[in-house]
């Protein structure tokens, strides 16, 4: 099989993961300068904020699981591909040399045993970094099942690793993924948590001991392919990054590949509404200090379509607002919708020279549009502004968005698979933080 026909088959079976910041175009080059027809190609951020592209691929989709929900499970008809550890090292080398990528997303389907994956995937990374001398940035996912000495070399040579827990509870994963087990999935994630802070202690001791997956740990799981609600998988995610110190959890809205009684069928669209409110309440878990019990609970089991999490939040807790711009702390700050963590501390520096009028507040970055409900400024709201839940809710909704919410409703739990459409706002928000 020829090798672009391989990095066709890989990089199209790697898309489906989505533990790494992906986008692609299909512009095809037209005799000049540079070809971003689609390759595998994918984007990341870097710790310091810079965007860098990297190659995204599996090293073989030929698995011997039956995961129901995987396009490239064992029973799915479909081409099966495999690079050699050379030839994926010499693809990555030549992409990166052509400036196409500057670092490389490496995966794989369990070929053969989660062992013999492992150390296929761990030839590769040894020709790049030992043989090819090369320094770029590396992304490796772990092999639940994999000899624990496996992931430890492998930890030494990437920057980042992660394990897809894929499914948020274990009666999901029995049923849809038979050989699989939670257990054989969070041995890994402990281990490379474990390895994770003892180096982090061994370079503060010893200044060029070697370094293990600098850049952390991630997880992906899957959304909407079983009846779990949106509470059971942030309760979950609040573990995970408890126990595991994980940089982040990355929530997959299930694509239909195949039709199977236990999935949902072929024609049902992907949540991705549901998936980007996740990544929201994600963000509040992560940064403004919510709970997963104070963001949903058994009454309210899952996030409210219509608003993102920290208004829904806000206009269910009322009484806890207005707060005085001026004088309110950090944390209570963090929880005005239409303050995020930069405005927050822009406020807390504005307030060492004078106090914040609403213009002032503007200035500084904070979006009145929200967070004008839930401020007082010098002991006053702004003016002709109608305070009650349901016109909090109208205003920040917009009156025909809070009319179809009112609708669905009545008397009927949200339908999670027929959402409004997600506006150039709520991407914004999502991208910033600032919510």
């Amino acid at each position: 099989m020829e090798l672009t026909d391989k990095l066709s088959i890989l990089s199209a079976a790697a898309k489906y993961d989505t533990a790494c910041t992906s986008s692609g175009i299909d512009r095809k080059g037209n005799g000049g300068l540079g070809n971003a027809a689609a390759c595998g190609i994918c984007h990341s951020f870097s710790a310091d904020g810079r965007c860098v592209s990297l190659l995204k691929v599996l090293q073989s989709n030929a698995c011997i699981y039956d995961c129901q929900y995987c396009v490239n499970r064992v029973s799915n008809d479909t081409r099966r591909a495999a690079f050699t550890p050379r030839e994926l090292a010499e693809l990555t080398i030549g992409f990166y040399r052509r400036n196409y990528i500057e670092g490389l997303f490496l995966s794989s389907a369990v070929a053969g045993s989660p062992d013999a994956t492992c150390e296929r995937m761990l030839k590769t990374l040894e020709l790049l970094r030992g043989e090819y001398r090369f320094g770029g940035y590396i992304h490796a996912k772990a092999i639940p099942g994999a000899d624990s000495a496996l992931i430890e070399r492998m930890g030494l040579l990437c920057d980042r690793m992660s394990v897809n827990i894929e499914l948020p509870s274990r009666q999901s994963l029995q049923l849809l993924a038979p050989d699989k087990s939670k257990e054989a999935i969070l041995r890994p994630m402990g281990q490379i948590g474990r390895r994770i802070t003892e180096n982090t202690a061994d370079l503060v001791r010893y200044r060029h001991a070697p370094r293990f997956a600098p850049a952390g740990q991630s997880t992906q799981m899957i959304v909407g392919a079983t009846p779990e609600s949106d509470f059971q998988i942030m309760r979950l995610a609040e573990g995970l990054y408890r126990k595991y110190a994980l940089k982040r959890v990355f929530y997959s809205a299930y694509m239909p590949v195949a039709e199977n009684a236990l999935l949902p069928s072929l024609d049902t669209k992907p949540p991705l509404l549901r998936e980007h409110r996740l990544y929201q309440a994600d963000w509040l878990l992560r940064f403004y200090g919510f709970s997963a019990g104070e963001l949903l609970d058994e009454g309210s089991p899952n996030l409210n379509l219509y608003v993102d999490p920290k208004c829904s939040w806000a206009l269910a807790h009322m009484d806890h607002f207005p707060i005085e711009i001026n004088t309110a702390p950090y944390e209570e700050l963090l929880r005005v919708p239409g303050i995020g963590v930069r405005s927050a501390r822009r406020i807390l520096e504005a307030r060492r020279t004078g106090r914040i009028p609403v213009e002032g507040a503007k200035k500084i970055g904070v979006v009145l549009k929200r967070a004008q409900y839930f401020l007082t400024f010098s002991g006053r709201m702004v003016e002709g502004l109608r305070i009650s839940p349901e016109s909090v809710l109208r205003a920040l909704m917009g009156e025909k968005q809070a009319g179809r919410f009112e609708e669905q409703t009545a008397g009927q739990q949200l339908s999670l698979f027929d959402p409004p459409p997600v506006t150039r706002e709520d991407i914004f928000q999502c991208l910033t933080g600032q919510i």
